[in-house]
């Protein structure tokens, strides 16, 4: 059970806050429970949802890569919330079949089919696991691939970004709200 109240408003009258939940209900089906989590602080909720949005939209990353992100951080900090999101994201928002999703949470960056995908995957995941190991040939593989300055710098944002997410979910125990098939598949042992 949670540990704050996931008090679900039956009038959303913020016209901000009406926004981020007409686009994740586009994406993921439903508003999650950790939206609601959020709610407890409205003032950060739409600051913080409003800065997630400029780094998914904004930067030199697609939507595809962020999402694979995203699911590779969160199951790297045991955050099965999180990682149920981010595959509802890149399967039921934007159709990516479950068997691919199933691989990535199986073989983590080496399921990605391309050099560009693993190279940020590769160095989404040390920027997660130890910040300060990052080697200038793993800035330079990005910039191999077609990243920028304004790319690598986004990337190390949305590592944060999903970090911070992590963080709320597991320290709060949102409820889980998701399918159990995510679980399942990336968190087995």
């Amino acid at each position: 059970m949670a540990r704050v109240s996931i008090a679900k408003p039956e009038i959303v009258d913020d016209p901000a806050v009406q926004g981020i939940f007409d686009w994740v209900t586009q994406m993921e089906g439903s508003v999650p429970n950790h939206f609601y989590v959020e709610l407890n602080f409205p003032e950060f909720f739409t600051a913080k949802l409003g800065a997630t949005k400029v780094l998914w939209e904004a930067g030199e990353l697609t939507m595809e890569e962020i999402q694979h992100v995203g699911i590779l951080v969160s199951q790297a900090n045991g955050c099965q919330y999180c990682t149920a999101a981010f595959c509802t994201i890149l399967n039921h928002g934007m159709g990516t079949p479950e068997d691919y999703i199933e691989s990535l949470l199986d073989s983590g960056a080496q399921a990605a089919d391309s050099e560009r995908l693993s190279a940020i995957l590769d160095y989404a995941l040390q920027v997660n696991s130890n910040a300060a190991g990052v080697e200038d040939s793993q800035v330079e593989s990005l910039r191999e691939v077609g990243l920028t300055d304004k790319g690598i710098v986004q990337l190390t944002h949305v590592v944060s970004d999903f970090s911070s997410y992590n963080n709320l979910n597991l320290a709060l125990q949102t409820d889980y709200d998701y399918r159990d098939l995510w679980q399942q598949l990336a968190f087995k042992g």
